[in-house]
């Protein structure tokens, strides 16, 4: 008799779970629901080349309506699932009840949304979905809109920051902590961050809070420093949830994401959750259990889960990796530089071109590569294998990469 798979959610996790299934031969029937009417997309591109226009919407889906149909994999668009019953197999969606052998949690995370008093007609704008950036563009390319105020120094609010300055907006950053994207770079990475978006004349306002906004004709934030800043257009990327709502209610175990174990099962039998909803363990941070918002991570783990489906248990095992891509730096991540004791700087970095290599008990853990493809592939393999390279050597940028 043939199993089914129902997976949630239709992002990366959810799209490389059909796909990898597939791969693998899994023969049974595969249904996705979305929330998200839109045909199946990449979302990374949505704060980068989708924004600026070097991307197109055919150039960022996943797949081809063919490869769907070819490859038998139901898609429910704009469907809403209310409630899943762990203990009857059973999904409880818009259109019905459906029923499954084997259920994936791909859902995601959600915008945090400001947790301040916010007075006008409209609201200020957040990027999460294809809608979200179709009218973000629109807004910001209006010519009566200049001042933008964007709320918060991450990587979304620095990407739309970066794509506005290009545009000639006049741009305020204001960021709750002291230094941009602090809690994943060192000091000296972030200072070379605000140095680029100062030199496009990005007003940054650092260690401070907005405690109100008010629309009149314009946007009037009131700052924790008791200064006001006006602006046209507002808008607010402070980080994302885990979407982890549906799992709570039918008894799974959930904490900061839906906690799951080396294979990505959770507390229920036959059930998976992957992606940015998962807390899972990870040996590159320790052993602890982490969350990442992290394509790499979302690919891995579905490709994971599908073996595991299939008959042959794959633990998750991989260095975490990430990218931000904001003017001319290309900033590529690999490992977790928490809690690292030593760092080494390699390459030319008033040309924006060099790695920052992060060891932790005389061990590598992570690598930041700007504009270094190549050493961000060389780390990677380096971290995977446990492999730390010669300290001497690698602060020596005479010495090639791979004889460190």
């Amino acid at each position: 008799m043939k199993k089914n798979v129902i997976i949630i959610g239709a992002g990366h996790a959810g799209i490389q779970a059909a796909a990898s299934l597939r791969e693998e031969g899994f023969e049974g029937s595969i249904c996705i629901f979305s929330e998200d009417a839109d045909f199946p997309y990449q979302k990374p591109p949505l704060s980068k080349g989708y924004l600026d226009g070097s991307q197109q919407k055919n150039s960022i889906m996943f797949r081809s309506e063919a490869w769907y149909e070819n490859n038998q994999v139901e898609l429910k668009l704009g469907e809403l699932v209310d409630k899943v019953d762990v203990s009857q197999n059973t999904v409880y969606a818009t259109s019905g009840v459906y029923t499954f052998d084997f259920l994936v949690f791909a859902t995601g995370a959600y915008n945090r949304e400001l947790p301040i008093p916010i007075k006008g007609t409209d609201q200020p704008l957040y990027l999460r979905t294809m809608k979200d950036a179709d009218y973000l563009k629109v807004a910001l390319d209006q010519e009566n809109v200049q001042d933008i105020l964007v709320i918060g120094g991450g990587f979304i609010g620095l990407e739309i920051a970066a794509y506005a300055a290009k545009s000639g907006k006049k741009v305020t950053v204001v960021e709750y902590q002291p230094r941009l994207m602090q809690r994943v770079l060192p000091p000296m990475l972030s200072e070379h961050f605000a140095a680029k978006h100062k030199a496009y004349g990005v007003d940054l306002r650092m260690g401070v809070g907005v405690q109100a906004l008010n629309q009149d004709s314009r946007w009037t934030a009131s700052l924790s420093t008791g200064e006001t800043v006006a602006a046209d257009q507002v808008v607010v990327g402070i980080g994302v949830l885990p979407s982890q709502n549906l799992a709570q209610q039918a008894g799974i175990k959930c904490s900061n994401g839906i906690e799951v174990n080396e294979f990505c099962e959770t507390s229920a039998t036959g059930v998976f959750a992957i992606g940015d909803c998962a807390l899972h363990p990870n040996p590159f941070a320790g052993g602890g259990m982490v969350r990442l918002e992290s394509v790499q991570n979302a690919v891995d783990q579905a490709k994971a889960i599908a073996s595991t489906i299939c008959g042959k248990p794959v633990s998750y095992h991989q260095v975490p990796w990430f990218w931000t891509h904001q003017y001319n730096l290309k900033l590529q991540m690999a490992g977790l530089s928490e809690g690292y004791d030593q760092l080494i700087v390699r390459g030319d970095v008033e040309g924006d071109k060099f790695s920052v290599f992060y060891f932790k008990n005389n061990q590598l853990i992570a690598v930041d590569s700007i504009n270094k493809p190549a050493d961000h592939l060389q780390a990677r393999k380096w971290i995977q294998a446990s492999y730390t390279p010669d300290v001497q050597k690698l602060s020596d940028d005479s010495i090639k990469l791979n004889e460190c």
